[in-house]
């Protein structure tokens, strides 16, 4: 270990509006020593993902990001010194180590992951992201083949996951993205059947255009105005998968809720189910073994959008919130 210094990211204070830069700041504190039981990590690549906004809002599935404390992020890591039974120098894990260069976790809060090129496919389709596609389509949208399956930040880490397993799985799969070119590249690249810009306006006439035998699945991931046009376009008896409500996060939230709940979660007798992929790590394992099989033949692409440095990971953040990636965004220490 050469380095002297830990370079750390503070969140500086919670944002009553849209998260700007002046949020946070670049720290340096000493590097940690691990007590029993804990590991000292040097972190490779950090995660991002539209929840790290959520945390800031208030407590969710894990505590909330105070203000002066270090951001809060899952990573990919390599072990620099082990005080845990189970871990040595040089294994890499997931955890939740926050933005910065070393941190000391205990053991029983990481997962030990193996090692493989690239090392970033740990974060995207072999990660969070990929087994949230998986689990949440799947075991809850339950897409049969010939059924149509819709799927909102379609161009985001978990979006365009989702869509080529239900493209896989024999369905007509509909993408809800921002931008023209977002939209061909689910078309062009990831073999979507159609693609709607949501800044175009005018979101339900175009998704019906898309989707003329109306959604069986709908796998959301931004909530709002998109859910509502969505519920309004379900087929009697489709599934709702709620991943995240993006459009709620960041910035001022649309003045009312999607209209038609409960009513058409009723009358269309619609099974709607948020979920939360760890309630699914026991069976991870046969998830990793398909996504891994599709990804060797050819069926399932990974997109990876990386940014270099510590320093840049709250703008990597900030353009993550305006739509600004492909595929799984994530910042190389």
């Amino acid at each position: 270990m050469n380095d002297t210094v830990n370079r750390q990211i503070l969140l500086v204070e919670k944002p009553t509006g849209k998260l700007g830069p002046e949020h946070f700041k670049l720290s340096k504190a000493a590097i940690p020593e691990p007590r029993d039981g804990e590991a000292l990590l040097k972190v490779r690549y950090i995660s991002l993902d539209a929840a790290n906004r959520a945390w800031m809002h208030g407590a969710t599935y894990r505590a909330a990001v105070e203000a002066n404390t270090v951001m809060a992020g899952g990573s990919i890591a390599e072990v620099v010194s082990s005080k845990a039974p189970g871990l040595a120098a040089g294994d890499i894990v997931f955890g939740d180590t926050g933005w910065q260069d070393y941190a000391a976790v205990p053991a029983k809060h990481l997962s030990k992951m193996p090692k493989m090129e690239p090392m970033t496919h740990l974060l995207s389709v072999y990660g969070i992201a990929g087994l949230t596609a998986y689990f949440g389509l799947l075991d809850i949208g339950k897409p049969k083949a010939g059924e149509t399956v819709v799927v909102s930040a379609a161009a985001g880490s978990v979006g365009s996951i989702v869509g080529q397993i239900a493209k896989i799985k024999g369905c007509r799969v509909v993408g809800i993205a921002g931008g023209k070119d977002k939209c061909d590249w689910l078309v062009n690249d990831l073999g979507f059947d159609a693609a709607v810009d949501y800044k175009d306006g005018a979101v339900f006439k175009a998704l019906r255009a898309a989707a003329p035998k109306g959604i069986d699945v709908y796998f959301d991931n931004v909530g709002g105005d998109i859910l509502e046009a969505c519920i309004a376009l379900m087929n009697n008896r489709g599934r709702i998968a709620c991943c995240g409500a993006i459009s709620q996060y960041d910035g001022v939230p649309s003045a009312h809720g999607p209209r038609g709940v409960p009513g058409l979660i009723v009358v269309k007798r619609l099974i709607m189910q948020g979920f939360i992929v760890m309630d699914y790590m026991e069976q991870r394992d046969q998830a990793l073994k398909d996504l891994q099989s599709w990804v060797a033949s050819g069926k399932l692409k990974v997109r990876e959008d990386v940014i270099n440095g510590l320093e840049n990971t709250p703008k990597a953040l900030i353009g993550l919130l305006a739509g600004e990636n492909r595929g799984k965004r994530m910042v190389k220490v």
